[in-house]
């Protein structure tokens, strides 16, 4: 595959998750990366997860598929494996050995609660591992309970795309004269570094440490979604004054001087209730042929088939056809490199 990390060799070992997200994120940007999966574990191959791979079938349970394996490894830059502390360890693949076989190896370990730790070698899936970090505490309307998004922040997020971060860091750490090393990525880490800006408002004393109250968690009326008289939704983000502004202009508020209130928290309820009066007198569309594209800082909110027709998206290329199936394209892009189409796996 052509790309920024072409010439880079990845050996997979089959996972669910945050690992094949990882692992496509590096085959996305032109690595060679090799998925080591058991008989009959083959990922789909019409899933973005497992594209631009090769899918070789080892039995880690016999010598000759771990002497397979670690063969792979000698020649490879980098490693991710998702199991559980101690599970590499007992097939005779930990870094200890494969680091001895190859110094310049990048091992990456994938995990929820890390490789360390009270929690390590417990069970657990991304809605436990964003429950300690602080950020499900976070997400949800004011007096309700934490609402999951869905597998983004711990899996996604703060997993596999913190894997890949760490993987590209030590591979141009060994690239530049250093050592191969251990990358520990645990969900539980990333998830608490994404929520490092909500952290320091809390700390300064920007952020009320409750659900709904705050300027971006659903508690300010500018930065909502609302239901439109369709039964559809769009979303409004107006938090600059001049975008405010705008808001109010085209919406015809301007006159109302209630509005003027759009800082104060203790008229965001009432000023939120108007907004959703006001939105559900047009449908989404209308309100797209009123709004989309200004400075409102407005966007309908799609369903996931129509994200993949709206314009902009279909001018950016954003999804691609693999295989006969329209999937999310490779990100970021690049001035300079030009990178492969994703594929199917081989």
């Amino acid at each position: 595959m052509a790309g920024p990390l072409n010439g880079i060799n990845i050996i997979e070992f089959a996972g669910i998750g945050p690992g094949p997200f990882c692992g496509m994120m590096l085959a996305d940007q032109g690595a060679t990366v090799t998925v080591l999966h058991r008989a009959g574990g083959a990922p789909d191959p019409r899933l973005a997860l497992s594209r631009s791979r090769n899918l070789v079938e080892v039995d880690l349970k016999s010598p000759e598929g771990i002497e397979t394996a670690r063969n792979l490894v000698k020649n490879a830059d980098g490693l991710i494996e998702g199991f559980r502390p101690g599970v590499m360890e007992r097939l005779g693949l930990g870094p200890d050995i494969l680091l001895g076989d190859n110094p310049k190896l990048v091992y990456g370990r994938m995990t929820g609660w890390g490789q360390s730790g009270p929690l390590a070698s417990a069970a657990g899936h991304d809605i436990n591992y964003i429950s300690i970090s602080g950020a499900l505490h976070s997400f949800g309307r004011a007096g309700e309970k934490p609402t999951p998004p869905i597998n983004m922040v711990g899996d996604f997020g703060g997993g596999g795309m913190m894997l890949a971060l760490g993987m590209v860091s030590a591979l141009l750490h060994a690239k530049t004269g250093g050592s191969g090393q251990v990358v520990d990525c645990a969900m539980t880490d990333g998830s608490a570094a994404l929520m490092a800006m909500i952290f320091d408002f809390h700390n300064i004393g920007h952020w009320k440490d409750e659900r709904g109250v705050n300027l971006l968690d659903t508690g300010a009326h500018f930065y909502d979604s609302y239901e439109t008289s369709d039964g559809k939704f769009i979303s409004i983000g107006s938090i600059e004054p001049q975008f405010y502004a705008q808001l109010r202009e085209v919406a015809g508020l301007t006159e109302d001087s209630d509005f003027d209130a759009q800082m104060d928290p203790r008229q965001w309820s009432a000023l939120k209730d108007k907004l959703t009066a006001l939105f559900k007198t047009k449908t989404r569309s209308q309100w797209c042929d009123l709004m989309e594209g200004t400075d409102i800082c407005f966007a309908p909110v799609l369903s996931l088939a129509e994200a993949k027709e709206h314009p902009h998206n279909v001018a950016r290329e954003t999804f691609v056809d693999v295989g006969g199936m329209k999937q999310p394209a490779p990100a970021p892009r690049y001035s300079v490199t030009v990178s492969d189409p994703p594929k199917r796996p081989a």
